[in-house]
């Protein structure tokens, strides 16, 4: 057998052995399959994770794979604050990892107040992800009205820190609320057991592929993530 050939078998006996389905591998340390098309991968926070050792996530690498990016929950509303932001924010920095902060939309609130509640919270500075808002019920309202206040929150936030802010909701809220709108933002979209990326018709930043990963330092399940680009990329999202 050539060489190249025994390379090719040799993959293919390594996707075997881990549990490979497509461009997914399976590893026990996750718990959960990784696209292993990508090179960047991340999780995202709340306080539903509580307490976490922020050394133990950044440290943790099987076979090559390594977490590099968080995203982490700030704001919600007009008025909450998740309780643990400020030291998941703190703490991520200090480890080494890219952090991004998102807000919680609610859709009946407007979003100019929504977007005020965020930048008294999070300080970013030069390195981190740009703002996130998380925009996925629409508690009621009219798809409209929705597009409208999420366009106020969005322009505020960039008038404010000088960055376009991204994005998330899953693909099915995308497809019927948001499709054909807002596409100057970048995305970052929630898709779960799709075999190679989301299934939606315009580009995206960020995929969350799960919700169910593992992670040294961190009690009960979290969600991971995979950034659409190489390193260079990747970079030139960050802030300045």
């Amino acid at each position: 057998m050539g060489g190249a050939a025994a390379l090719f078998v040799g993959y293919i006996m390594y996707l075997w052995l881990h549990g490979g389905r497509g461009d997914f591998v399976t590893y026990k340390e996750f718990g959960i399959p990784i696209p292993s098309n990508y090179a960047i991968h991340g999780i995202d926070v709340s306080r539903y994770q509580e307490r976490v050792s922020w050394e133990a996530v950044h440290q943790m690498e099987v076979d090559y794979i390594k977490l590099g990016f968080v995203f982490i929950k700030a704001t919600e509303g007009t008025n909450r604050t998740d309780p643990y932001f400020q030291r998941n924010w703190k703490k991520s920095r200090e480890v080494g990892m890219v952090r991004g902060a998102y807000h919680f939309f609610i859709a009946t609130r407007d979003g100019v107040e929504q977007a005020k509640n965020f930048v008294h919270s999070v300080k970013l500075e030069s390195g981190d992800l740009p703002p996130v808002l998380d925009v996925e019920k629409t508690f009621g309202i009219p798809p409209a009205q929705l597009r409208k206040e999420v366009q106020k929150w969005c322009t505020y936030i960039e008038g404010y820190y000088g960055v376009k802010p991204i994005l998330y909701t899953n693909a099915d809220f995308y497809t019927v609320y948001l499709q054909g709108y807002l596409d100057n933002y970048p995305l970052w979209v929630a898709h779960y057991l799709q075999p190679h990326q989301p299934r939606i018709t315009r580009d995206w930043a960020f995929w969350q592929h799960s919700e169910s990963g593992m992670v040294n330092g961190i009690y009960g399940k979290v969600d991971f993530n995979v950034f659409n680009g190489d390193s260079v990329a990747f970079r030139s999202l960050l802030v300045p």
